[in-house]
């Protein structure tokens, strides 16, 4: 692809005339893994390469778990040849923790990772922070999903309000708690796990 920097427009993006947009020579497509060529292999989704690169014939472990853990994290939708700036802020985001889920952190900050998944990938998501914390991993996120917020062993509840009407903490435990306390979140939440709030 030719991308093209119009200043006060949006860019364009053109494909290669000599590579059609795929982004190799053609002596190079000539070489094949598993019968299929790189620019092949790069249009896989992360849950097609898994699945490719654990088969007999082109297992690769290693490429195998790093597709696994992008599926892990919801995302396993994204081809392994996407650009990062076609990413959301969200999946930037999964994309670093499935990079680093192999590290030895011992705690992992995340701002809204949820934002814009469905929710049988925030299920997937939350089962994966599940995971860390039961490796003894802090994990603090920043969200507004309640059914991430739900899950959660501690919630910290700023507010009153948003922006500048916020920034004081309004409640401080877990969700259950929050659920019975009152304040806008714990009404909402209530709502949401399907328990009465304090009506008070």
């Amino acid at each position: 692809m030719i991308y093209v920097d119009l200043g006060i427009m949006a860019g364009v993006a053109s494909p290669c005339e000599v590579c059609e947009g795929r982004r190799f020579e053609e002596s190079v497509l000539e070489y094949t893994f598993g019968g299929l060529t790189i620019a092949d292999a790069l249009e896989l989704s992360a849950d097609q390469a898994a699945d490719f690169f654990a088969a007999t014939e082109s297992k690769v472990p290693a490429a195998a778990k790093i597709c696994r853990r992008l599926s892990d994290v919801g995302l396993g939708y994204i081809t392994l040849g996407q650009p990062l700036t076609e990413l959301s802020d969200g999946e930037r985001q999964r994309l670093k923790l499935a990079t680093h889920m192999a590290d030895k952190a011992t705690r992992y900050i995340l701002d809204e990772p949820s934002r814009g998944l469905h929710l049988a990938d925030v299920e997937n998501l939350v089962n994966v922070l599940d995971r860390l914390v039961d490796q003894g991993i802090s994990v603090i996120v920043v969200e507004h999903s309640l059914s991430v917020i739900s899950r959660a062993d501690h919630v910290i509840d700023l507010g009153p309000g948003a922006g500048s009407q916020g920034g004081q903490v309004v409640f401080s435990g877990t969700p259950a708690d929050l659920a019975a306390s009152g304040t806008v979140t714990g009404q909402y939440l209530a709502e949401f796990v399907g328990e009465p709030g304090d009506e008070a």
